[in-house]
């Protein structure tokens, strides 16, 4: 498929989408290998809570600076914007090899990684999804989530070896060297690709007449999702071993591999159909599998929950993601991903400790069945309430 822009006709899979993807991707790598960043602070024998401190704020600094920032890629173009904040994460990751204990320098080097990677995750994934054709925005949603799938898995598991291998010096070394490659790889891509009133973010004073209750469900929707992914993955292993399942890792291999596998072959469902009309069946997917996974009793049993819960959320993140785009307007995509990424984060932040809370009294079981049941009322509210989107050119 090809889309005249300007002048320059080009397909899904053309030399600026991929130059820009790769540069996602190493940004991914980069910031995955941090995963393993307690094991660094275990030897200077930190608390728990420091630990949750130290690797939290980055997270909670990424939220509150990607809105801010969103507005900013519409107005300027991602490029730029992007750039800047991989140029910041340059300067901050190799002060980590000052680090000597838990204390005031770790929980300042990690907000300043979040910082960094809250600017140019949003910027990077809206230089991908303009290097796209505008009809395919779901599916160049998608493919920019397998990107970020790939990189959570291979990033741990380089990590893991370098590591064992060289030391903690070599983990910080080669997180600068991804950063740097995806620099190079966002300074190579050319603008120009969208059209020239798509460069003009347009005036969002319109929503006012939606209503305050239309905006809150829509916000909300996002929120839920990130809750119950957050339910599913932040628990499963304590799960995983209170049913007798010694290797957990067979559950985000083939709930990354369902994933991978639904945004190649599906993710552009919501292009040819309508946002909403894949949302709902996406939802019910995920919340079917809660279900399942309520009443998993044996590893085969576990297992295929990781598989229907990775198809699940392949679905669901191309079509809500392009929703949110498209009840915002095109051409206000930066400000639309930057917010669809907070309210994420937003619900699995709040959404761990409440389910927590939910199976320190009732159980998991009864936990994964709660999840379910809200997703289920936020999806039956969503789908009453929120309106149907169109593309918007202004």
């Amino acid at each position: 498929m090809t889309i005249q822009n300007n002048g320059r006709t080009h397909d899904f899979w053309n030399r600026d989408f991929l130059v820009a993807l790769a540069g996602y991707f190493f940004l991914f790598m980069s910031v995955t290998l941090f995963f393993l960043f307690p094991l660094f602070l275990e030897q200077f024998q930190a608390s728990k809570s420091r630990v949750g401190l130290i690797m939290g704020v980055h997270s909670v600094m990424a939220i509150l600076i990607r809105p801010l920032f969103g507005r900013r890629i519409d107005v300027q173009g991602g490029r730029k914007i992007s750039l800047a904040g991989l140029a910041f994460l340059i300067l901050v990751i190799p002060m980590f090899h000052l680090v000597k204990d838990a204390g005031w320098l770790p929980l300042l080097l990690r907000a300043g990684t979040g910082f960094g990677w809250g600017i140019a995750m949003t910027a990077t994934i809206s230089i991908c999804s303009d290097m796209a054709p505008v009809d395919r925005l779901a599916r160049s949603m998608g493919v920019i989530g397998i990107a970020g799938l790939v990189a959570s898995a291979a990033g741990p598991l380089a990590a893991e070896a370098l590591i064992a291998r060289f030391g903690f010096g070599a983990l910080f070394n080669v997180s600068l060297v991804f950063l740097v490659a995806s620099f190079l790889c966002v300074a190579l891509t050319r603008d120009g690709l969208r059209m020239e009133d798509d460069r003009r973010p347009s005036d969002l004073r319109g929503l006012r007449r939606i209503g305050p209750i239309i905006l809150i469900v829509v916000a909300a929707m996002p929120v839920f999702h990130g809750a119950v992914r957050g339910a599913m993955i932040n628990f499963i292993a304590l799960f995983g071993r209170s049913v007798g399942v010694q290797r957990i890792g067979l559950f985000f291999v083939l709930f990354s591999l369902a994933a991978v596998i639904t945004r190649f072959g599906l993710s552009d469902l919501s292009d040819r159909y309508g946002r909403k009309k894949v949302i709902i069946p996406a939802a019910v997917l995920v919340a079917a599998n809660l279900v399942f996974l309520s009443q998993v009793r044996s590893p085969a049993a576990f297992a295929a929950a990781g598989f229907f819960g990775g198809l699940g959320q392949g679905l669901i993140f191309p079509a809500l993601s392009t929703y949110i785009i498209d009840f915002l307007g095109r051409n206000n995509k930066g400000l639309a991903i930057s917010l669809y990424l907070s309210f994420f984060d937003v619900g699995m932040g709040l959404g761990s400790p409440f389910f927590g809370w939910v199976s320190d009294r009732a159980g998991y079981r009864t936990m994964y069945l709660a999840a379910a049941g809200l997703l289920v009322l936020a999806t039956a509210i969503f789908m009453r309430k929120a309106p149907e989107t169109e593309i918007k050119d202004a």
